[in-house]
């Protein structure tokens, strides 16, 4: 995790970005956060639940993918979870003011911090 700390400060630089994590699903730990106005440890524990519900549901389903990522909209905030590729278990969780957000350009950087965030 040699970059998380860069990783994490560039999701809360996105415009309108409230508050980023890393987070292991298996436990539900923190694993790193950047920003404020949520309680980080409590989202990622909810959110983990979130993740294996999906991941449930798509294999009761028999449905053969993978999650690229959910997106939780609130009637103020966006909630952006990406479970990354290379890293099973990890996910990236993003809140979003959605007043000052572009949730296209979030996604992208989420997408973007996926790929280039080291273990």
């Amino acid at each position: 995790m040699s970059n998380l700390n860069e990783s994490l400060s560039q999701l809360v630089a996105v415009d309108g970005a409230l508050c980023a994590a890393v987070v292991d699903s298996t436990s539900g730990m923190l694993l790193g956060s950047a920003g404020g106005g949520v309680d980080m440890e409590l989202a990622a524990a909810g959110n983990t639940e979130v993740v294996r519900a999906k991941i449930k549901t798509m294999r009761a389903l028999g449905l053969d993918d993978v999650i690229d990522d959910i997106l939780i909209t609130l009637g103020k905030q966006y909630h952006i979870i990406r479970p990354m590729l290379q890293q099973e278990g990890v996910f990236i969780y993003l809140v979003l003011d959605k007043s000052k957000a572009n949730l296209a350009l979030a996604r992208r950087k989420v997408q973007e911090i996926e790929k280039s965030l080291l273990f």
